[in-house]
């Protein structure tokens, strides 16, 4: 069978690049030993004769000083780290460079030089070139194309043949590694890295490793390409686009500090094009009048493409979990903030417990830059009306708890958007509830919120997909915007598939073991009538009596152990078990521990089993090792957040979902690095 060569993958690369309004060369030509050298030795990487006048188009205004003093900033290095200069320049890249010149009165005054035009693409210079040369010291590498914007390279494109003994990603993605380790000055400016087999093509981040180089499946947002179809076309258009490319890094890229240190994020396609698609369509629920211009995924579901302009329901994005929803709604955010029709808007972004409003305000404090401001979260519900009481702007994160009855509205601006995480979950109180006891007359959180904001427009971000009953979700958010489920998400990559097999354990009620209900329960009932929740409450008691009984228990736990040890007696692993509330938590640990004492220890970072969940004073003392407050750990998206004393142990975690934690992914010792084209814990 015939296969392309490298260099036929590389022809057929930058005729593609071409159509895309690129200039494209080789080294040959542009290099110091070429035709037309552009280059006075191969340690330089930058082409400057492009990047000077390219500065001098773009900054008429300012002086040939000015101009100069910025292009020094730039081409200066000051930081040793690779990663650190890379976030230096990205900033001089998205938000320009500032200069002090002698004005033509002889006053100093201060200016700010653009790299790069954001508004009008053609305004930059693009070129392709192949086979690039760079030489280190000791060391002389050649990429096989690097991606020049006014002589700036932002991109390092490294290809394989397909059908070649080495032809594999792996491959190519060491290369680069190499290069990086090697000739760190061509990624000083880096905005992506490809990697590609001539078929598979996967884009990532200069921190990303391999794992979290994804592939790139889209165009226009609109259409996916089948899976087992050539990737590279699709890349390639999809993100060197010119606007889409510009756009990429100046909207979709974000730096964080975590555990493992500093990495740089890039949005995945889905996180690109939901964002987007997201804006336009609060631009069209915030205002009296307007046009739709999303095209959310055909999942033979309502979109919000049948909804009227000013409706206040921006819609519904659903994106499974572990494909980075967390930071999807800080790029949301941060495009959201400078959009002119929305005329700095105040952002209220809401969850529905404190320790998910934590997770998603770590968030979004990392991505501060992208969003333009510092967010603010509400300590109070004082507090919460005193951040409300503002003229325009600002970032704030509450709990949905935290809104209560008021006098009147906190606000009557239409340029406020509500950012629901978990959208489907407990948005809905709105209907009057009866006290069966007092007589009193009270409504739930959500009706309070929306007294408060009435001119507030709503958009839902969700991980599950809203029931085909639930006629609240719409009533309140609007249909959906975008879906990414999870199918799509396992062919990306993005999650981990989940396989199930079969396990029975017999339920047998012993109505000595009956509990009472945990406090829990009245959260997920807010809404209802009194008569209903005391008829739920005393069905969830006879459920988790039922699954929590000690006989059950023990069967459970033996086949847990069971299965567990023949599992890592092949191949090693770990193990998690959820259960129904924290009392069987406890229980099921016991169970687990009598059969296999050498699994305990009470040292958090010892032993092979571990609970996580939510604790309080008033718990039982057999519960606690130490400190009642201390069975608590929140973590998502790869961030270990406050409140936390707990390590996740080296084997296996039993946690509870009355608890309310987060999903979490055993054995993780330490904070990982995230990215949003794979937001597993790695």
């Amino acid at each position: 069978m015939a296969f392309l060569s490298e260099a036929e993958v590389e022809s057929a690369l930058l005729a593609q690049l071409r159509a895309l309004g690129w200039a494209t060369t080789s080294d040959e030509v542009i290099g110091p030993d070429g035709r037309a050298p552009e280059r006075e030795s191969h340690d330089a990487v930058m082409l400057h004769k492009r990047l000077e006048d390219a500065v001098a188009r773009l900054n008429p205004q300012l002086p040939p000083e000015a101009r100069s003093e910025a292009l020094r900033k730039l081409t200066q290095t000051v930081f040793p780290g690779l990663l650190e200069e890379n976030r230096r320049i990205h900033a001089l890249l998205t938000e320009g460079v500032d200069v002090e010149y002698v004005g033509d009165d002889g006053a100093l005054a201060a200016g700010k030089v653009a790299l790069l035009d954001f508004d009008q693409p053609e305004r930059n210079d693009w070129l392709a070139v192949q086979q690039f040369v760079v030489i280190h010291g000791p060391f002389r590498r050649r990429p096989d194309v690097v991606l020049f914007v006014n002589g700036l390279p932002l991109a390092v494109i490294e290809l394989k043949a397909p059908g070649s003994a080495d032809a594999h990603l792996a491959g190519a993605f060491n290369q680069l590694q190499t290069y990086k380790a090697q000739v760190p000055a061509l990624f000083h400016a880096n905005a992506l890295l490809v990697t590609s087999d001539g078929i598979a093509a996967r884009v990532g981040s200069l921190s990303a490793d391999l794992e979290r180089f994804m592939p790139w499946r889209t165009t226009d947002g609109a259409k996916v390409a089948p899976k087992g179809e050539p990737e590279l076309p699709t890349l390639i258009e999809g993100v060197f686009e010119q606007r889409r490319l510009l756009d990429l890094l100046r909207d979709f890229t974000v730096f964080g500090e975590t555990g493992a240190g500093l990495v740089k994020i890039i949005a995945g396609y889905h996180q690109f094009h939901a964002v987007r698609h997201a804006v336009a369509s609060t631009i069209r629920a915030s205002q009296p009048v307007g046009r739709q211009a999303e095209e959310p995924a055909d999942y033979g579901l309502p979109s919000v493409k049948s909804q009227a302009p000013g409706d206040r329901r921006a819609g519904v994005i659903w994106h499974t979990q572990g494909s980075g929803k967390s930071l999807l709604m800080a790029f949301y955010a941060g495009l959201l903030v400078k959009h002119p029709a929305m005329e700095n808007p105040t952002l209220v972004v809401l969850t529905d417990r404190n320790d998910l409003d934590d997770q998603l305000f770590a968030t979004f404090s990392m991505c501060r830059d992208l969003i333009r401001q510092t967010p603010v979260q509400a300590e109070s519900r004082e507090h919460l009306k005193e951040l409300l009481n503002r003229a325009s702007g600002g970032v704030i994160f509450t709990t949905l708890q935290k809104f209560g009855e008021l006098d009147g509205p906190l606000t009557t601006r239409r340029n406020v958007v509500v950012i629901a995480d978990e959208a489907h979950r407990s948005q809905y109180g709105f209907r009057a509830r009866v006290d069966a006891k007092t007589g009193e007359i009270s409504y739930g959180f959500a009706k309070y919120m929306r007294d408060a904001l009435p001119n507030a427009s709503f958009i839902g971000f969700t991980g599950t997909p809203i029931e085909a009953d639930d006629v609240n979700t719409p009533a309140v958010f609007g249909h959906y915007i975008d879906i990414y489920d999870i199918s799509r998400a396992v062919e990306d990559g993005a999650t981990v598939p989940i396989y199930y097999e079969s396990r029975l354990a017999r339920l047998e009620l012993n109505e000595d073991e009956k509990p009472k209900i945990d406090a829990e329960i009245e959260e997920i009932l807010e809404d209802e009538e009194e008569p209903a929740r005391e008829r739920v409450k005393q069905k969830w008691a006879a459920i988790e009596a039922l699954v929590g009984a000690d006989k059950r228990l023990r069967l459970v736990a033996a086949d847990i152990v069971q299965h567990f040890e023949s599992r890592v007696a092949a191949l090693d692993g770990k193990a998690m078990a959820v259960c129904m509330s924290r009392r069987i938590c406890v229980a099921l640990y016991d169970e687990i521990v009598r059969l296999r004492p050498d699994w305990h220890s009470d040292d958090d970072g010892a032993g092979a089993v571990k609970i996580v969940m939510t604790g309080a004073a008033s718990d039982p003392q057999a519960w606690h090792l130490q400190d009642p407050e201390k069975i608590l750990l929140v973590m998502k998206d790869g961030e270990i957040y406050k409140n936390q004393r707990t390590l996740l142990p080296p084997r296996g975690i039993i946690r509870s979902i009355a608890g309310g934690n987060p999903m979490v992914e055993p054995g993780v010792r330490k904070a990982a690095p995230i990215d949003p084209m794979n937001s597993k814990i790695a």
